[in-house]
């Protein structure tokens, strides 16, 4: 697996139970998945030797993040390396320009959008302001590639915020696609997996939180989502993974509007932090699932075990508590023995990722109380402090 993250080092705890030893491609040996594999290379996905050194005698390489450059990854095709997702299927997840012209060539719902490719075109006949004049403000500008948790992704209040916006971007290299802001209901994710025989297997569709960019919550299933909906959402999911030749997991994030329809906003080649709930929700997680898929091995279950799951992420606090991570946990579990969390390991900062914990309700009727409780436990493990002013000593 390239990358050592959060999504590797779980990806390596389901390759345990399959009997499998997961090598990871790591950039430094404290980064959460080389802190527990034993099969670490310490390299950049950006140099082909280092490529090499991971995927030499392994069944199959696959991905912890999409930033492979696709000709290293075409370079490791043609020596032959078993890359999965392939790259002319990985490009949909890497470049936004990309995957927004095939999705609309596959008929796919999309925002409006345009793609700019350089300074010369900024004022162009398909510039911002001929973009603005059709959509109206404010838009959505987006970094074609390398954005995730919300970088990358800027709203521009009007004509001349956004060509600024574009404007800063493209000085520095990097070509901008130009969306309408979507009028939302909620977002939403359609979570697939597909295997190199054509298989597909999807999990319910869930609801996804999202404050400052980053995915804070998810609920599975989305509540009060029609059972038509549902479906047409999941079928467009394996549609696209079946158009697009994905082999793995792939997450597609929508957008669901006040009138009840859909829109794809991003594509996710990989374990997504919206199937996280997946690990203790359903028969089959989504990192067992990937690597099912990936090994061509018949799919899991995606069924829920529960009526409804809520994942909450841990994101390290604006300062860091003086209690440790440790005693946040003893004194989480004293209080809520249900919570199922998972720790990344990772030193703790503003706003980054840390851990995630689920729980799981025995009526969709338990949903507000499940969340609280989601959201006061994760809390909890970001800055010490309860919200509700629970003393355990009290």
């Amino acid at each position: 697996m390239v990358g050592g993250g959060q999504l590797a080092r779980m990806t390596h705890q389901a390759a345990i139970a399959l009997g499998q030893t997961l090598r990871v491609l790591a950039t430094a040996a404290d980064e959460p998945a080389a802190q527990v594999t034993p099969d670490v290379v310490i390299g950049s996905h950006t140099e082909l030797d280092d490529l090499r050194r991971v995927a030499a005698g392994a069944d199959v390489l696959t991905f912890d993040h999409e930033h492979v450059p696709s000709e290293l990854l075409d370079k490791l095709v043609a020596e032959g390396v078993n890359v999965a997702p392939p790259p002319q299927a990985l490009v949909h997840a890497q470049d936004k320009l990309v995957m927004r012209r095939r999705l609309e060539a596959l008929g796919a719902p999309v925002p409006r959008y345009v793609g700019i490719a350089s300074l010369d075109d900024l004022d162009g006949p398909d510039g911002v302001a001929a973009f603005v004049a059709r959509v109206g403000a404010p838009i959505v500008v987006k970094a074609v590639r390398g954005g995730y948790d919300g970088r990358g992704v800027r709203r521009a209040r009007d004509l001349a915020h956004a060509r600024d916006i574009a404007g800063e971007y493209l000085a520095a290299g990097v070509p901008v696609l130009l969306e309408e802001r979507v009028e939302l209901r909620r977002e939403l994710s359609a979570l697939v997996a597909r295997s190199p025989f054509g298989q597909g297997a999807a999990w319910p569709v869930v609801e996804t939180v999202q404050r400052d960019g980053i995915n804070v919550l998810v609920i599975a299933p989305a509540p009060e989502l029609s059972g038509d909906v549902a479906s047409a959402a999941q079928n467009l999911a394996l549609r696209l993974a079946a158009e697009l030749g994905v082999v793995g997991v792939l997450a597609v994030e929508l957008f669901e509007t006040p009138g009840g329809d859909l829109l794809v906003n991003e594509l996710a080649m990989r374990p997504h932090n919206s199937g996280h709930w997946t690990m203790d929700g359903s028969r089959t997680g989504q990192f067992e699932q990937h690597l099912r898929a990936v090994l061509d091995y018949p799919l899991g279950s995606t069924d829920a075990i529960a009526p409804v799951t809520v994942m909450a992420n841990v994101l390290g606090a604006p300062v860091e508590p003086a209690m440790t991570v440790d005693e946040r946990l003893h004194h989480l579990f004293a209080r809520m023995p249900d919570a199922r969390v998972h720790l990344y390991g990772k030193v703790e900062r503003p706003g980054r990722k840390v851990g995630h914990a689920n729980f799981l309700g025995t009526d969709m009727a338990e949903l507000p109380a499940l969340r609280e409780r989601a959201e006061l436990a994760a809390h909890w493990l970001s800055h010490g402090q309860w919200t509700d002013g629970w003393d355990p000593h009290g």
